[in-house]
């Protein structure tokens, strides 16, 4: 295990090798598995998070009601071509919330890092599959960039709405997903580090106040931030933006701010949008009905 993103890119430029088989081949270690056994483990994630966006019902409602049937809305509105955003945009934003809302639907998602934030990863991932023809195995390797960037923040900081707020989830997220995004589209380990380091500075801060306790508003909504933003990071990395905060330096902000964070705003549901008159008429509504 690495203590911070900095130690993985010494690592790698010691070896002259990508993040990805600086990563995989500690986790390898640390699991006693080969190298080959890992790789089909990630392929299997990844096949996971596939199944977790086809396998979206536009039809289904969360128990609570609150949320489902709003990722059909974006597809509709895309095909329909209303929306501003673009068509690649568009479909990250469409799957971001197919996979949230699959998630309170009780549906199977892979934790990327938390259920929370499963839709981020896949939205963009899948997606930019979909644009640019990467392999699955191209994809797995991404997944370990990911994961290597996540295990730092959950080392460093934390990577739990309850300890951290939702910039350790979706933030987190987000931050995993431009590392990998970059990772893809050929840039160097540092610029990898960079668009994390870019992602998690815009959602630092960011609360975690669910209505009624649920992880369904505002979360489900909020992967669609973290997916976004996860692109915007990886494009401005890959035009040359560098973080004036260097990226491990940026993990011990998120944690230095999460301790600091009221805890009527860290999942309790308690304060925040939780806290809104129309947040407590939501929980009051949701216990009478149990």
């Amino acid at each position: 295990m690495f203590d911070s993103l900095n130690a993985i890119c010494e690592k790698a430029a010691k070896e002259k090798k990508s993040v990805w088989q600086v990563v995989i081949e500690d986790d390898a270690c640390q699991q006693d598995i080969s190298v080959e056994d890992n790789l089909d483990r990630m392929m299997t994630v990844y096949q996971a998070m596939r199944a977790s966006d086809e396998n979206y019902d536009p039809s289904l409602k969360s128990n609570s009601g609150l949320v489902g049937c709003e990722a059909e809305k974006v597809r509709k509105a895309r095909l329909e071509g209303s929306l501003m955003c673009g068509d690649l945009v568009s479909r990250i934003m469409e799957r971001a919330l197919r996979v949230a809302e699959s998630n309170a639907c009780m549906k199977k998602i892979v934790a990327a890092p938390t259920a929370g934030s499963c839709g981020v990863m896949p939205a963009v991932l899948l997606t930019i599959q979909e644009e640019y023809g990467y392999s699955d195995e191209d994809m797995a390797k991404a997944l370990y960039v990911a994961g290597g960037i996540g295990s730092v923040i959950a080392h460093r900081a934390s990577v739990s709405g309850a300890e951290g707020g939702c910039q350790a989830e979706i933030g987190s997220a987000s931050a995993m997903t431009a590392g990998a995004a970059v990772y893809l589209r050929g840039g160097s380990n540092e610029q990898m580090m960079n668009a994390s380091a870019l992602a998690l500075k815009s959602l630092l801060g960011l609360a975690c106040d669910p209505v009624a306790g649920l992880v369904e508003v505002p979360c489900v909504k909020r992967n669609v931030i973290g997916a976004v933003n996860a692109l915007t990071a990886a494009d401005m990395t890959m035009a040359g933006i560098e973080s004036k905060i260097p990226p491990d330096e940026v993990i011990d902000a998120m944690q230095s701010i999460g301790r600091r964070m009221d805890p009527s705003i860290r999942e309790t549901g308690v304060g925040g949008l939780a806290g809104t008159p129309t947040g407590a008429r939501i929980r009051e509504e949701i216990r009478g009905n149990l």
